[in-house]
């Protein structure tokens, strides 16, 4: 039966893992999600998991490595310049092909900046962080509730896929509680068959290795052109998106994670305004939704981008709009969340703007 808990974003990540299956957890704490492997300390150990606490980020991805290589559901969280400490390994696994979940509780930098919550992670985690080409997907809570969904969906998305999967969130929805419910979740159902595992020598087959370093180029090219038509399978079958009023909006806001749920607040305020806006959210953020935003733009008169850094995320759907209609931004740094009522005070400024240049 499901189960319905009161609990931070950061425990509900925890428990939602040893529900998922989890067999092992590698990390180090950093603020603001150190309540996850506080509480995996606790419970996972109770629970069957493998947990610990390892001497640097560096070493937790490695073993992330070798714990997916031997077919183990695996998983790291961190927060910002730890996940930066751990490209190196992740751009290994993602050659490899092997299925993990990583979860960047994401902090305001750059550098070692501070614990307040930020988006300023959205090139490293979308474009590949790490060396040469690949993608992780990538998966944009913006609530509790979602941050436990979505360690069962990275799970199995991973699985399905033999890709890392990240969830991508913050310091604010890792902190803040809220009603949780906990799905029926049999993770012997969901877990693949990994015949490719290194499980240890078996005479009906040949051996298996797995590694990243393949020294002959026609080799590595051949592996790189498997990759790339592995990212379109994900970019045909799992872009995932919410759309919020935007049926005969004159705007459409586009906002990932937490401040699209402050632009939900938005769209209230701005209706008490005279305003018709409405609100495309991300929730892939890998793969991207580049197709609604083309079709959006035949039908709304601008978008306007609502981060909380320096303008990262506008650069996709800048793509996606192609020119057809303007876009607009508005970003806070450093950690400073930004309220509705400034969203909105730019958004009418930009509405004006565009107003202008249609009657010109």
């Amino acid at each position: 039966m499901s189960e319905i808990r009161l609990m931070k974003g950061n425990e509900a990540t925890a428990e939602a893992s040893i529900r998922a299956g989890c067999d092992a957890y590698f990390g180090y704490p950093i603020t603001p999600q150190s309540e996850i492997i506080e509480y995996l300390s606790d419970q996972g150990r109770k629970r069957g998991m493998i947990v610990m606490q390892v001497e640097s980020e560096v070493a937790a991805i490695n073993m992330i490595y070798g714990a997916a290589g031997a077919g183990a559901r695996a998983m790291t969280t961190s927060s910002s310049p730890g996940i930066s400490l751990m490209q190196e390994g992740i751009s290994y696994i993602a050659c490899a092909e092997l299925p993990c979940l990583l979860m960047n509780v994401n902090r305001g930098g750059p550098g070692l900046g501070t614990i307040q919550p930020s988006q300023g992670d959205y090139f490293q985690s979308v474009k590949g962080g790490g060396h040469g080409d690949y993608h992780l997907i990538v998966l944009a809570p913006a609530s509790v509730q979602e941050m436990a969904d979505f360690v069962y969906l990275g799970f199995d998305l991973a699985d399905k896929y033999r890709n890392p999967v990240l969830l991508l969130t913050d310091g604010a929805l890792g902190q803040m509680m809220e009603k949780v419910i906990f799905p029926d979740y049999d993770p012997k159902a969901h877990k693949l068959p990994k015949p490719w595992a290194t499980v240890g020598k078996n005479s009906n087959r040949p051996p298996n290795v797995i590694t990243s370093l393949h020294l002959h180029s026609d080799e590595m090219e051949k592996i790189n052109l498997r990759l790339q038509e592995k990212y379109r399978k994900i970019e045909a079958n799992e872009v995932r998106y919410e759309l919020m009023n935007t049926e005969g909006a004159d705007v459409v806001m586009i906002a990932y994670g937490l401040t699209a749920r402050i632009c939900q607040r938005v769209i209230e305020l701005g209706m008490q305004s005279g305003l018709n806006v409405g609100l495309m959210r991300p929730i892939t953020l890998y793969p991207y939704p580049y197709e609604i935003l083309a079709k959006l733009s035949e039908q709304v008169n601008g978008f306007f981008v609502v981060e909380m850094n320096a303008g990262q995320m506008v650069e996709d759907v800048r793509l996606g709009v192609n020119g057809k209609v303007p876009v607009g931004f508005y970003g806070r740094m450093g950690g400073v969340i930004p309220t509705a009522e400034e969203i909105l005070h730019s958004l009418q400024l930009f509405m004006k703007s565009i107003a202008v240049k249609e009657k010109v």
